[in-house]
């Protein structure tokens, strides 16, 4: 038979993300994408939010928390910060070096 056709199902954006909540445990997408930044570079909340979603639908992550935090935003008065945090299936490296630059920033 011949291979499957499309794009591969693995992101390095995701696995590093997967890397980020395993130390984290629970974490929203603005908090991780901050993070993210300081520990491997660049990266747009978007592409934060688009694995994110994919995570959930591989069932990498799972939706651990849904708060509504008040104050004065642009659209209105409430916003819905939605934490993620792991399952079962994901398979974080544990890097101790990884833990301990997280621990430099107070995470």
């Amino acid at each position: 038979m011949a291979n499957k056709r499309g794009r591969i199902v693995g992101s390095v954006i995701r696995d590093n993300i997967v890397e980020l909540l395993y130390f984290m445990e629970k974490s929203h997408a603005y908090e991780l994408a901050k993070t993210y930044k300081k520990v491997f570079g660049p990266i747009s909340i978007r592409s934060v939010y688009y694995n994110l979603k994919k995570g959930l639908e591989l069932n990498v992550f799972e939706v651990r928390d849904i708060q509504k935090v008040e104050g004065n935003f642009s659209w209105g008065t409430t916003a819905q910060r939605i934490c993620y945090g792991l399952t079962n299936n994901a398979a974080p490296k544990a890097d101790p070096k990884l833990k301990e630059i997280l621990t430099k920033l107070g995470k």
